[in-house]
């Protein structure tokens, strides 16, 4: 079982910023790659970023491109999301992800980020 802790959602105005963090513990049997997803409501849930662990490889969905930017610390099972010049439509439910190296999947229990003036 793989345990998470998820923190940084909150309430910004547009333009502003916020910093996501997740931790992973537990029988992770090592590291393939963590990531970000969000559902907003009324939609599906989508990726916004990913980083593996060998190696620095990052992908980002487009509208995201360019604002945020994600990170890992490899040591601390742990993988950050820089956000900057956030807009209304990123408001959601973000999600932390985990791929193993046996090929499953974790989900965190969710932070939300809301973007409003």
């Amino acid at each position: 079982q793989v345990q998470f802790v998820e923190s940084g959602g909150g309430l910004v105005q547009p333009g502003g910023s916020l910093r996501l963090s997740c931790s992973a513990s537990g029988s992770i049997f090592g590291i393939k790659s963590m990531g970000w997803y969000r559902q907003a409501p009324g939609k599906q849930r989508e990726l916004v970023a990913v980083i593996h662990f060998s190696g620095k490889t990052t992908h980002y969905t487009d509208s995201v491109k360019d604002r945020f930017t994600i990170s890992r610390e490899n040591a601390k099972n742990t993988v950050t999301l820089q956000m900057n010049s956030l807009k209304p439509e990123d408001t959601a439910l973000y999600y932390c992800n985990l791929q193993n190296t046996l090929g499953s999947y974790y989900w965190g229990q969710g932070t939300q980020v809301t973007v409003s003036s």
